[in-house]
């Protein structure tokens, strides 16, 4: 399958809402609820503003995994950009008619590729349950190392990170 990641936009609004509403049940399954305001299309629209917002001061990245018709699969966002650390935080899911199904990893390696470059971090963190074994996968997959470092806030997650090289000009 052709995917692509794309810098999420103002003109995403409407896809990616029905994006979210269709997968409310499936996200909620591993992940907390946004709760019912998110699911309201003026308070959705609001939050967004905010990420774009975000976006626009280099605190964070928003991308949209889509596929080669343009229809949103998934989000993948680096957050939380420490600029004097280098350090950015990953996140990211796909829809459940596309899970399982390589797109995650394929997307994850694209944006490592493509976008990581362009936003001056020099490791990445990310974290999930102990029961996503996919995405476990999907991490260790594109290069992320388990950091069994004992963390000074313990949670429940597992968490990893992947130290970015930068590329020499070539």
């Amino acid at each position: 399958m052709m995917i692509a990641v794309e810098k999420l936009s103002i003109q995403d609004a409407a896809s990616l809402f029905q994006f979210e509403v269709r997968n409310r049940a499936f996200f909620e399954k591993s992940v907390p609820s946004r709760g019912d305001a998110y699911y309201q299309y003026d308070h959705f629209l609001r939050g967004l503003q905010a990420l774009l917002d975000e976006q626009a001061q280099g605190i964070s990245f928003f991308g949209l995994i889509k596929n080669s018709q343009g229809d949103i699969l998934g989000r993948m966002n680096l957050v939380d950009i420490e600029k004097d650390e280098g350090i950015g935080h990953l996140g990211y899911r796909v829809g459940e008619d596309t899970a399982g199904k390589g797109v995650a990893s394929q997307a994850l390696k694209l944006f490592l590729e493509g976008h990581v470059p362009h936003l001056n971090v020099r490791m990445i963190c990310a974290k999930t349950t102990p029961d996503n074994i996919s995405s476990q996968k999907v991490l260790l997959k594109n290069g992320f190392e388990h950091d069994d470092m004992e963390s000074e806030t313990p949670d429940e997650f597992l968490h990893y990170r992947l130290r970015v090289v930068k590329k020499a000009a070539g």
